[in-house]
């Protein structure tokens, strides 16, 4: 077996440390945990800060005058500007939201009921996220759009000339997975919005598996829209983000009304507030977005580059090792096109029972369509078992997680 060296300067068992669920132990073995993909665990810090705001800064922002609520919204519009910079965006494009999926649909209601009519076209690709399928074929199936997807390469990336051929159908909007949560391929969202944009074409990108992954310049990738979810970065549940490109924000109408984003109300009609708060109706989820704050912070602080490198290195070393075990199919591009996750299938084996096997071993993966199945579909397969990978995650994690395949080979007689 060769092996590939994981970069020196970055110590993912001492990162690991800081991990309190890390530290458990289950039935006497430690947790290996590879399923950041559908959330991350989160650091001491985030976990602190949590607490802290409970403790020393509750009270509801925006509101108050007295010295609680103006220390508790000073917190959260700096958690909004620190997550502007981390993301390469401004405080007034960066908007709050539940998750991911509230974002797509934010973008699907207020800008597309409005821009998007009877016979206009919505790209998208086979390796979509339901939240990046389900909200188009809503608004397709109301205003009478239709959907049409980029063809995929054998290994699982964008075909350029499918793209190519659906913008000369002029569509309205591109939507495209920065990263894919199955195949792992990370799309070459700068080229798909260059290539969008020259064809008058809206781009949202979905930078769910991305943004936890790998440095991203919001401004250099130049996406009408990008959005992602704070809990696969370290940070809580129930909060999100999705940047828009200014002038679309302030043309579009409020996704949800009520109270905080408004300008006035009167009896019979209302106004809003400025970018960004006419859409972030109601009580913001503020220690959720102060401790999403300290979570980029955390991250930004191991050095997004190092840790991209980390990650990077170790897919290739998964890569090598999942090669070991026979029967085993790995989906989608090999290792310089895919972010840090791996999905696979043992032949003989469901990979629910994959998965079970595994967590006896406490080798903590996800089983099943992942949200994805279109994707599904196309590979032929009804489910398949994806170990997904986080700053924390080490050599040692990876050969647990083949040595409880080979586990799994031995229960089943293969």
């Amino acid at each position: 077996m060769t092996s590939s060296a994981v970069t020196p300067a970055f110590d993912a068992a001492a990162v690991a440390r800081q991990f309190p669920i890390l530290q458990r132990e289950i039935d006497g073995r430690r947790i290996v945990y590879l399923d950041s993909g559908a959330t991350a665990q989160k650091p001491a810090a985030v976990i602190e800060e949590i607490e802290r705001s409970l403790r020393l800064h509750n009270a509801n922002i925006h509101r108050g005058v007295y010295a609680l609520a103006q220390e508790a919204t000073e917190r959260f519009e700096g958690a909004r500007a620190t997550i502007a910079r981390f993301i390469g965006a401004a405080p007034a494009e960066t908007i709050f939201t539940k998750n991911v999926t509230e974002a797509i649909n934010l973008v699907a209601y207020a800008w597309g009921r409005r821009n998007v009519g009877a016979g206009d076209t919505i790209v998208l690709t086979p390796m979509e996220h339901h939240a990046n399928i389900v909200p188009w074929q809503q608004l397709a199936r109301e205003v009478g759009a239709r959907l049409a997807y980029v063809a995929l390469t054998e290994d699982g990336r964008i075909d350029l000339d499918s793209l190519d051929a659906l913008l000369a159908r002029e569509p309205k909007l591109v939507a495209v997975a920065h990263v894919s949560n199955v195949l792992g391929t990370v799309n070459p969202v700068e080229e798909i919005v260059r290539r969008a944009h020259a064809a008058g074409a809206v781009v949202l990108v979905d930078g769910a598996q991305a943004v936890p992954q790998r440095p991203v310049d919001v401004a250099a990738i130049g996406a009408d829209f990008y959005g992602f979810t704070g809990h696969k970065v370290y940070g809580p549940t129930g909060i999100g983000v999705l940047h828009g490109r200014r002038e679309l924000l302030e043309a579009m109408d409020p996704f949800l009304t009520g109270g905080d984003m408004i300008g006035s109300v009167d009896f019979e009609a209302s106004t809003w507030k400025e970018l960004p708060w006419k859409f972030e109706a109601g009580t913001t989820p503020y220690i959720e977005a102060t401790a999403l704050g300290t979570a980029v912070r955390w991250l930004d602080g191991l050095g997004r580059e190092a840790v991209h490198a980390h990650e990077h290195a170790l897919v290739r070393y998964a890569l090598e090792r999942l090669a070991e075990v026979p029967g085993l199919r790995v989906f989608g591009p090999p290792a310089e096109h895919r972010g840090a996750l791996i999905s696979f299938a043992l032949d003989g084996v469901h990979p629910h029972d994959v998965a079970e096997v595994l967590g006896r071993r406490q080798v903590c993966v996800r089983a099943g369509h992942h949200c994805a199945q279109p994707l599904m579909r196309r590979l032929g397969v009804p489910a398949t078992t994806r170990a997904s990978f986080a700053a924390h995650t080490t050599r040692a994690d990876v050969d647990a997680l083949v040595e409880g395949l080979h586990e799994v080979r031995r229960i089943f007689r293969l």
